[in-house]
């Protein structure tokens, strides 16, 4: 059964009952600086540090949640440091454990003093707090530990409001805030209660099933819940990795024949040699609101340099983890027979496979070999093309041959099918015509694929999730393959899935994940 209690705990380490402070904002110049303090003399601190604004008489506590001005006096000196605002936030109460019985003490109280944000302001009123006995200077993650430790947050809201912190773009901000507000713990609460509770359903007919005759059509109750929540599991894992791809940025790796225009001069040195880049650079862009990981690589070709064969290994590599293929190829070099009285829509598409690093890296077969028969459906969200076919260097021929040569790939389906969803986009880098088109429609892919704010829960944004939800599976479907006769066994297996959700959100077991997630804080949150 579930022995963790909300607001239960074993007493505290000495450590935990220090009180600490530290610089909640960044470090630099500023208008305001936030000092956060929290501990059980955090209020000590407002008595002893802060002065009232207009009689200078010592500091009292102001009302909780009430912003007041007071000045920050040196605790040993009183010289005046600062005019600042104060804001206290009772703690709440909470039980410990303490043998043979509770003991009901005082969360600790939190208080924040916003200051100017001069470095020199700083120092001085950190240096200050460092005076009065029983302060010291909070690690990296101990506020957010602490908020742990007293049943303000959970893991999964932890997690959401690291992401918070480190989000670089609107959808990464949209999906962390989501999750740091309990969208994730809520649902998987939900779903461990419900093991829970058909857990002590099962050890009900277990332990007094014989005397009180409550066994008939429990099980089959019990089973029927758990294939239910085994059927909502695993739709909640189907999800192609959205929330993970969004928190870590879509891989996008731009491939092709060299000197198509790949490099960008702002990430590499770039000249009208063929071959030059001969590594795989990344850059990170902000594409509509979506955080996305550009990977140029070496142009496909043969070639004899075993420096730019390595360059070619690795650009042929990096498309086994990419979320997203832009082909690059050189709009001239398909071009050539558009003179030709028998140039057709097929002639344009072998031009355009004919480098066979290309059609390698696209899967792409030749007409004379069979194309790949797709081995599952499609879902909807796969409608919107995964690989895009930029068509560069459109202002070196005429306008004429360019609608041309648009409208018979956009009407001529290829020889042979691709196993890709293909978009075409004539552009060129020089003038910049057609960008705007190419950018709108990666962000519609981006958003098509990857926009998690309209779905009914947050995604799974963790590894750490995804494995844990993968033992619960286990253990359900052990549970659904035993006969009822099985029933101590079956309750077993119930007791390991919620274990194994309990792990994702903190009620049970996660000693060894706290580290890890507390690292990604900065001191002072």
């Amino acid at each position: 059964m579930d022995t963790h209690l909300p607001g239960l705990h074993h007493l505290p380490s000495p450590s935990s009952q220090d009180t600490i402070f530290a610089l909640s904002t960044s470090p630099g110049k500023a208008g305001v600086a936030v000092v956060r303090i929290s501990g059980p003399l955090a209020t000590e601190a407002l008595r002893r540090a802060t002065a009232q604004l207009n009689s200078g008489a010592p500091g009292r506590v102001p009302p909780p949640r009430r912003a007041t001005g007071r000045r920050i006096i040196h605790p040993k000196t009183q010289e005046v440091l600062d005019r600042a605002i104060v804001i206290y936030f009772p703690g709440k109460f909470r039980r410990l454990l303490y043998a043979p019985g509770y003991i009901r003490v005082e969360c600790e109280d939190i208080v924040e003093l916003h200051i100017h944000g001069g470095p020199a302001v700083i120092r001085s009123v950190l240096s200050a707090l460092s005076t009065l006995p029983g302060f010291r200077l909070a690690e990296r993650g101990e506020f957010s530990h602490r908020a742990f430790d007293n049943d303000k947050l959970d893991l999964t809201s932890l997690e959401g409001l690291a992401d918070l912190l480190n989000a670089e773009t609107e959808a990464q901000r949209r999906q962390a805030l989501r999750q740091a507000d309990g969208g994730l713990y809520r649902l998987y609460e939900q779903w461990r209660e419900a093991l829970v509770r058909s857990l002590a359903h099962l050890e009900a007919v277990i332990d007094f099933g014989e005397d009180e005759n409550i066994e008939d059509g429990v099980y089959d109750e019990v089973y029927q819940s758990i294939q239910q929540l085994a059927d909502s599991i695993r739709a909640h894992m189907h999800d192609n990795r959205r929330g993970e791809i969004l928190r870590s940025g879509v891989r996008a790796v731009i491939l092709g024949p060299p000197n198509a225009g790949k490099t960008q001069r702002q990430v590499a040195i770039v000249s009208p040699t063929a071959g030059t880049t001969r590594d795989v650079l990344e850059t990170t862009l902000d594409l509509g609101g979506y955080p996305v990981v550009l990977a140029d690589t070496a142009g496909l070709r043969d070639s004899h340099d075993e420096i730019e064969q390595e360059g070619i290994n690795r650009a042929l590599q990096s498309l086994q983890h990419a979320d997203l293929r832009i082909v690059l190829i050189d709009i001239n070099t398909i071009t050539a027979d558009l003179t030709q009285p028998r140039a057709n829509a097929t002639t344009c598409w072998d031009a355009l496979i004919a480098n066979p690093l290309v059609r390698t890296a696209l899967a792409w077969p030749t007409p004379e070999e069979s194309a790949p028969v797709p081995t599952t459906t499609p879902s909807p969200t796969l409608s919107v093309p995964s690989t895009f076919i930029v068509l560069n260097k459109a202002d070196l021929i005429d306008p004429s041959s360019l609608a041309s040569l648009q409208a018979r790939l956009e009407t001529t389906p290829p020889p042979v099918p691709s196993p890709h969803r293909l978009n075409f986009q004539v552009i060129s880098c020089t003038t910049g015509q057609g960008l705007d088109a190419l950018t709108a429609s990666l962000v519609k892919f981006l958003r098509d694929h990857y926009d998690t704010s309209t779905a009914s829960h947050p995604y799974i944004t963790q590894a750490r999730h995804r494995q844990a939800l993968d033992a619960c599976l286990v253990s359900l479907s052990n549970f659904l393959q035993l006969r009822e006769q099985d029933i101590v066994l079956g309750a077993e297996e119930l007791r390991h899935g919620a274990l194994a959700i309990g792990k994702i959100t903190g009620r049970a077991g996660i000693e060894q994940v706290l580290d890890a997630i507390f690292q990604q804080f900065c001191i002072g949150k």
